[in-house]
């Protein structure tokens, strides 16, 4: 007998129909003998349904009461999935993400799981039920609602997982797996059998949508097998563990694109010891992340440099050095929109030479030019004008070997969380 995580999101539970259907699929996992706990996301549109509503009373509406709101949206979507199990003649029990035990931190829309103690899960599991968690949400020590922020169902599902030592947790979503890059931009993807913590890790961060990067912390950091499959078929997905085998001649496993992008340049700037360190000091008080960093080289005791952004934090960034212009002069500060980072990760480019010269030649083919680079062990980005990205993907895509004559992909609409 197995312990299985099964976690669905919104357009898995998205009508009744797909909720009949899913808890049939989870009636079918008791059946082969295991034990069951699902973690559920609001149905469809719910949460932006919620956020809209709210936006109409209050376009500023306090923290803590956007929390009390939209943890509702699960809470209706577990209720409904027992109904429908005990529908179809097999017991279950939903539960709050509070009653699950799942603690938070004390901090509103983006609270971070901080202790689950799951005696509450285990019992009802030993009364034969399958239990059902609402994710996205918790509760703080002192009793407060808070929600987990953007993917917090699947940190819920791995969180929970690694609470109760299960032997899986299966993440159905809208695809049947992981693939080398987005199968809607190309549709020779090849669907990976295996990936490893540490590249899918870097494939969430730099813009794949299919795993939340704190979900695959929490799984790397507690070695929680993690499987990716689709709502929609039986179709074998994809297994996140902490080392995947690759295949023979592959060295680039995935690449990823995100148009979440603003360059900022800082033009002038005294070259003395400490002013970067001033200048990036106070960007991370303001809770600013700064992602690529270039210099250019000195002239004249002045030096050059940009950074990177999401496009939700330029303003405030450029706040951020004008307020500190005394302290640290510069010229001037100007900042550049319409950009993509594009991205290849793979374990094997670490000891594969050439792997980055490939890429920028493949950019170059197709005409567009190269803003930034940033390198780690098992990644090269690069930015880039956003127009032609789809255009750079499938080079790229071509270039290092990805290609596959034709695809498995089964998708339905994107789940949200």
């Amino acid at each position: 007998m197995s312990l299985i995580v099964m976690k669905f999101g919104g357009s898995s539970v998205g009508t009744t129909e797909r909720m009949a259907r899913v808890a049939q699929r989870i009636i079918d996992k008791k059946l082969q003998g295991d034990r069951v706990v699902v973690v559920v996301s609001a149905m469809g549109d719910t949460t932006d349904d919620l956020i809209d509503k709210a936006n109409e009373i209050n376009a500023n509406p306090p923290s803590r009461e956007m929390d009390m709101l939209l943890s509702t949206g699960e809470q209706i979507s577990v209720a409904l999935l027992s109904m429908a199990i005990h529908k179809l003649g097999h017991e279950a029990k939903s539960y709050t993400g509070w009653q699950a035990g799942i603690v938070t931190e004390d901090v509103h829309a983006k609270a971070k799981i901080s202790d689950i103690s799951p005696d509450r899960i285990f019992a009802s599991l030993d009364e034969g039920n399958i239990v059902i968690v609402a994710g996205f949400q918790g509760m703080t020590a002192s009793g407060e609602i808070t929600t987990l922020g953007r993917g917090g169902s699947d940190t819920t599902a791995v969180a929970l997982a690694a609470a109760i030592k299960a032997d899986v947790c299966e993440i159905y979503t809208d695809v049947d797996g992981i693939y080398s890059t987005d199968p809607r931009v190309v549709k020779c993807a090849r669907k990976l059998n295996e990936i490893s913590y540490d590249e899918m890790l870097e494939l969430a961060h730099l813009g794949a949508a299919v795993l939340h990067p704190r979900a695959v912390e929490y799984a790397k950091h507690n070695n929680v097998n993690l499987v990716v499959r689709s709502s929609f078929t039986n179709n074998e997905g994809t297994l996140v563990r902490e080392v995947a085998e690759m295949e023979q001649g592959i060295v680039v496993r995935g690449i990823a694109s995100d148009k979440n992008v603003a360059r900022i340049s800082v033009l002038g700037v005294e070259d003395l010891p400490g002013v970067l360190a001033k200048m990036f000091g106070a960007l991370a008080t303001h809770g600013i992340d700064v992602d690529i960093i270039v210099q250019s080289g000195v002239q004249d005791g002045k030096a050059d440099f940009s950074f990177t952004v999401s496009l939700a934090d330029r303003g405030r960034a450029l706040e951020v050095l004008s307020s500190i212009k005394s302290e640290v002069p510069y010229r001037e500060a100007t900042f550049e929109e319409g950009l993509v980072k594009v991205s290849i990760v793979g374990a094997g480019m670490v000891s594969s030479p050439g792997v980055a010269a490939k890429m920028f030649e493949a950019i170059s083919s197709v005409g567009v030019s190269i803003k930034m680079v940033s390198t780690s062990e098992i990644k090269v980005s690069c930015v880039i004008a956003a127009e032609p990205v789809q255009e750079v993907v499938r080079a790229l895509h071509t270039a290092y070997g990805l290609d596959t004559a034709e695809t498995a992909f089964v998708g339905g609409p994107q789940d949200r969380r």
